[in-house]
């Protein structure tokens, strides 16, 4: 058994990925359809099938997770928006791609610029005929080339901005970022609905049409400002007796965004294209503590490199390809997403490329206690009180390096002993805590060397 898990590591680590998953389909089989849902701070409790959260219920993410596989040490690429988006869509550590920390409207608070030479997902799978659509939340650019459309999206619908003031009213700072293609639109309603019902009215169109699609949903919802509709709020608390205001203003958020997620799969069922078509879900980054999230039994949440900023819910599900109610426990981070739907659609991810495919552990090619480690880095430079300085983390095995502030040490802790970080190791394992210190300098090398603002700046 061990020779043979042995022998399949190796091919997974040495076959490339579209290869690979080209083999695994026959002329006969196509392409799968991709739909790909990130929440936008959702907290790794805030799903009810977490198990750590028992005022919440997210009935139509449940019956995902019971469909397919659940991550529990899946880990978003940043703490903060941007750069995990950017590391998903390129498939590289963020940094490497110019978005070290937060895109904003206003050039003095902005954090990053993506680079134009990166290319993003919607452009490699093109080259095996989807359509690929961006519905919802962008965050990476306000003006070309570094708008959807610009960036290979067939179809954009939604808003380009960080986050909005209002869910009704849409706006930032006094502007209007939605969009239609490229065309400013004011459509009334819930965001959070809105892009549910964007959302389904793709997969309804897609239906007519041979070519499969790749479809981004990207929620802001439960981003601050906390607004769900009163309805659900009310209905929260009913069920919730006892529960506070502000915890269930963010509960019935989530859960409003739970039945827009429902409404997205009714979709693919009536078009009879659920089948045929990988489902994604997970978060950019933790829950934000101070609006009431849940991170489960981890330290800290959105912002802060501790478990619970990073860790994050992640599900798949693929009928005939991942098993049922299956569980995986392999380390993985937001950048592998990438490469894991280049593999499922056989297209080769391109060179450079930082995120390792998880084909071979959704279809159970590769056992999960046999999954190779690797090593795992988090870079986010921002301003505020980082005062445009960086922080850093970086896992190796149970092992995790974190200077949380800039103006802090560094910390080393053992997770398999110590899952909440709270026994400071650096000083009693000086060997490990210099190994892993050495090989973070030279990851800060590599990414040091990439601009992350615009030419003009």
């Amino acid at each position: 058994m061990y020779q043979r898990l042995v022998c399949l590591l190796v091919l997974a680590l040495l076959m490339p990925c579209g290869t690979r998953r080209a083999q695994a389909q026959t002329q006969q089989t196509p392409p799968p359809n991709v739909v790909l849902i990130l929440a936008d701070d959702l907290g790794y409790g805030d799903v009810s099938y977490m198990g750590h959260a028992e005022d919440i219920q997210t009935p139509s993410i449940d019956a995902l997770a019971g469909r397919g596989v659940t991550f529990d040490r899946f880990y978003a690429n940043c703490p903060v928006c941007s750069p995990t988006r950017a590391a998903m869509l390129a498939g590289r550590y963020q940094e490497l791609v110019g978005v070290p920390g937060v895109i904003r409207q206003l050039p003095e608070m902005n954090w990053g610029y993506l680079l134009p030479s990166a290319v993003l997902l919607p452009a490699r799978l093109k080259e095996a005929g989807y359509h690929s659509a961006l519905i919802g939340k962008w965050h990476l650019g306000y003006e070309p080339p570094n708008t959807p459309n610009a960036r290979g999206f067939d179809l954009f619908h939604g808003f380009l901005g960080d986050m909005m003031d209002d869910y009704n009213t849409h706006l930032r700072g006094g502007e209007n970022w939605m969009r239609h293609n490229n065309e400013t639109i004011d459509p009334p309603g819930h965001a959070t609905d809105l892009f549910s019902q964007w959302a389904a009215d793709y997969i309804e169109d897609r239906a007519d049409h041979d070519a499969p699609f790749f479809l981004f949903l990207s929620y802001n919802a439960p981003h601050v400002p906390i607004q769900p509709p009163a309805a659900w709020v009310d209905r929260v608390k009913q069920r919730q007796p006892g529960i506070t205001d502000q915890r269930a203003q963010l509960v019935a958020l989530i859960e409003h965004m739970d039945q827009g997620i429902g409404q997205v799969v009714e979709a693919l069922k009536e078009t009879d294209q659920i089948d045929n078509t990988l489902i994604i879900f997970t978060s950019d980054n933790g829950g934000q503590l101070h609006v009431g999230a849940n991170c489960g039994p981890l330290r800290g949440g959105k912002g802060a490199l501790y478990e619970g900023g990073v860790r994050v819910p992640m599900l798949a599900v693929w009928p005939g390809v991942i098993a049922p109610g299956s569980t995986a426990s392999a380390q993985a981070m937001t950048m592998d997403l990438f490469t894991t739907i280049c593999d499922a659609a056989g297209v080769e991810p391109g060179e450079h490329v930082d995120g390792v495919s998880l084909m071979p552990l959704l279809s159970g090619e590769l056992a999960d206690n046999a999954w190779p480690q690797r090593d795992l880095f988090w870079i986010r430079r921002e301003g505020w009180s980082y005062m445009g300085q960086e922080v850093r983390a970086m896992r190796r095995g149970p092992w995790k390096l974190v200077q949380n502030s800039p103006f802090d040490p560094y910390e080393l802790f053992n997770l398999d002993d110590d899952p909440l970080e709270e026994n400071d190791l650096s000083q009693e394992r000086r060997e490990v805590f210099g190994e892993m210190s050495a090989d973070l300098q030279l990851h800060m090398q590599r990414s040091g060397s990439v601009p992350w603002q615009k030419p003009d700046q």
